[in-house]
């Protein structure tokens, strides 16, 4: 369900505005499903592009990353020169490089280029070390948590009344939607100064990075290692507050768990359930459109109680991106 194909695609050739683009890496991570670039190969479609819904200043920016600068010379093999770069911002860094070390120097650019998305797998580190521990494929999320919550929450179980277990259980999950909104919008969204270079690197390698390569799938789910540090930092004082918070600490992680998976699935899957579909279009919709408003990942809930929820448009026909 969450595997991300390794297949190389045939080139999809198709114009605007007298240029030329390979969509063919776009067709199943488009926001707006495989149906939308239908039929477009070896044709223009500029028309249909401009009559269509309107496209968010970064779904035109992501647009440039599928530019061909010879299309002449893109054989079947898929191989042809790409236009990789789009000199408006992408001159700013080296993406031979490692990124981290390169942000305090973009410092007076970074929150318009970081809202710029691209369509590339990005370099942390230098340090092989260090850059192991930020790439995290979703399986070892769930490997690594099932058991954590599992022991936790029998462990419990033996030591109190199952009602009291499973409430606390219910409450902690309710605990952790409401921090996944708190986090995503007041954190992991935070405004920083352009004369910031420390807060800008910061905020890059907590959630920035993820706006700007939002199709890495190595960069989807958070990594174990920094997720047992935070929620040893939450749990810590809870531990203080509450009689037995083991339960509650269950229920977050758990909510958590849900959250990441789903995140993940919401970028690389094909759903069909309503809710997750909707959850989807919504999550989309934060990345490409209005990346101020949409802070739910695996419910509108708290943007709903707290208005910076996103209205979805009604639709014809049910998406696909497989």
């Amino acid at each position: 369900m969450f595997t991300v194909p390794e297949l190389i695609m045939q080139p999809i050739l198709v114009k605007y505005r007298n240029e030329t683009f390979d969509i063919s890496s776009l067709i199943n991570k488009h926001p707006g499903g495989i149906n939308t670039l239908k039929g477009l190969e070896n044709t223009d479609m500029t028309s249909r592009f401009l009559k269509g819904p309107p496209h968010s200043d970064a779904a035109m920016y992501l647009m440039n990353e599928y530019k061909v600068s010879d299309p002449a010379h893109l054989n079947n093999n898929n191989e042809g020169e790409i236009i990789q770069k789009d000199v408006s911002m992408e001159h700013l860094v080296d993406w031979d490089r490692a990124m981290l070390p390169q942000i305090k120097n973009i410092a007076e650019h970074y929150d318009e280029w970081v809202h710029k998305p691209v369509d590339r797998e990005l370099r942390l580190f230098d340090a092989w070390y260090l850059e192991i521990l930020t790439k995290t494929p979703w399986w070892i999320v769930a490997l690594f948590w099932s058991p954590v919550i599992s022991y936790i929450i029998i462990s419990e179980v033996l030591k109190l009344q199952f009602q009291t277990a499973l409430i606390k259980f219910i409450i902690g999950v309710g605990f952790w939607t409401f921090l996944e909104y708190t986090l995503h919008r007041f954190l992991f969204h935070m405004k920083v100064s352009k004369s910031n270079g420390i807060a800008c690197t910061f905020h890059f390698l907590l959630h920035g990075l993820h706006h700007k390569v939002p199709f890495d799938s190595g960069r989807l789910v958070f990594p174990p290692f920094p997720a047992v540090i935070i929620a040893t930092i939450i749990y810590y004082p809870l531990s203080f507050i509450f009689d037995s918070p083991r339960m509650l600490l269950a229920g977050g992680l758990f909510g958590y768990l849900c959250y990441d998976l789903m995140h993940y699935y919401l970028h690389y899957g094909n759903p069909t359930f309503w809710h997750m579909y909707q959850m989807k279009r919504y999550h989309y919709q934060h990345h490409f459109t209005h990346q101020d408003l949409g802070y739910g990942i695996s419910s509108p809930l708290w943007d709903l109680v707290f208005g910076t929820n996103i209205r979805l448009r009604k639709l014809k026909n049910k998406l696909k991106w497989k």
